[in-house]
Parts: C-alpha cells; sequence; structure tokens
C-alpha cells in the first residue's frame, strides 16, 4: 500500500496530480483543496495518499494533510453509496474543518451544497458520521508553521459570510484562501476582511 508519495510535482491540474520519485511518475488524483496548496511544476512535493484496488483498475488519492486523507477514507468505507468521486468532490468543495462542523452540527442544506450530494445523501452522511467527528482543529494551510489554528475561528469566518448573503462553498474558498493569505493566528474579523479585500 502506498501511504505517501515525496518528489517533484511533474504536472497539476484542479483534480490530478504527476509525482515524480525516483524516476517513476505517479497518477494522483486530488481534491481541489490539495490543488490550492501545491506548488508550481518543478516544485518538491509530498502528499498524504490512499490507494484503492478495483478489479480492473487502481487508482491512488492525495491529500495535503493526513486528516483530510483520513477522512476520505472514513467516508468511502462507513458512508453506504459513497464513493471516491463524490468523496473528492465534498473535499473539494469544503475545507475539512467545515465539512466536520456541518455533519456535527447536523447542516444538510451545506453538505447537499456539494454536488453529487442530494438530501438523502447528505442525511445519511450525518447519521453514519455524526458521532465520529471532532472540531477541535483544523489543517494549516501550506506554508505555515506552528499550532493548528481553532476550528471556531475560521467557521465563525465561513458562518459570517453565510449571513453576509454568500454562499457555503464559496463562503468556504475565500476563508480558506484568506488562511493562506493573513495566517493561522487570524481572528474571525480579520478572516473576513481578508475575504472581503479590507
Amino acid at each position: 500500500m502506498i501511504v505517501s508519495l515525496q518528489g517533484k510535482l511533474a504536472a497539476c491540474t484542479v483534480l490530478r496530480a504527476v509525482v515524480v520519485c525516483g524516476g517513476v511518475g505517479y497518477e494522483v488524483q486530488i481534491p481541489v483543496t490539495t490543488a490550492e496548496r501545491l506548488g508550481q511544476v518543478g516544485s518538491d512535493v509530498f502528499l498524504h495518499t490512499h490507494q484503492i484496488f478495483r478489479e480492473d483498475s487502481q487508482s491512488l488519492y492525495g491529500f495535503a494533510t493526513a486528516e483530510e486523507r483520513d477522512f476520505f477514507a472514513m467516508l468511502i468505507e462507513k458512508v453506504s453509496g459513497i464513493g471516491p468521486k463524490m468523496s473528492l468532490n465534498l473535499i473539494s468543495r469544503l475545507s475539512l474543518g467545515t465539512l466536520r462542523q456541518a455533519i456535527a452540527s447536523g447542516d444538510i442544506n451545506m453538505l447537499a451544497s456539494c454536488p453529487g450530494v442530494g438530501k438523502k445523501t447528505a442525511e445519511r452522511l450525518i447519521l453514519e458520521l455524526r458521532d465520529k467527528m471532532t472540531l477541535g482543529e483544523i489543517a494549516l494551510p501550506a506554508g505555515t508553521s506552528g499550532k493548528p489554528i481553532a476550528a471556531s475561528a475560521a467557521n465563525d469566518a465561513v458562518a459570517a459570510l453565510i449571513a453576509l448573503g454568500t454562499k457555503a462553498v464559496d463562503a468556504d474558498k475565500l476563508i480558506r484562501a484568506a488562511l493562506a493569505k493573513v495566517g493561522p493566528a487570524a481572528t474571525a474579523d480579520q478572516l473576513v476582511k481578508a475575504s472581503l479585500g479590507r
């Protein structure tokens, strides 16, 4: 089982990366949240990976953090009807902190806003995973150091943007970008201001 890759980034799109390790190029399916954190082609990268074997194929899925990889594995292993494609859609549209918050709080509309996830699937996600959610921390954006930012600051910032009329998935994406810009010590207020360009 391949659990991680470290090498040079040979190619990258929003949902696919090729990493060259020891002269061998590995094609890795990635969520948008991971693509956002990868550097330019030719840069050194490290991905946490999950390998899936089928009768006629094998696929490798890569993530910026071990937490994202483990969440992906939990989705496809614990929730009936959720496969790798839908799991990538979820992690691509919402950050891990927001996903955990949505499941823990039973926010069906937030989960159903992801492509391919209807209300019934959202209800199943909540029913089967709610008791497994821990909301204390979310992953740091690439290039940051120190302790992970408290999930509450990012979640509060997302909630504030939604209250201002921003769609849930857009609010989450704006706050992810603000986190990368402002840094892990930012308050919810600072994240909201950064996301609005203030």
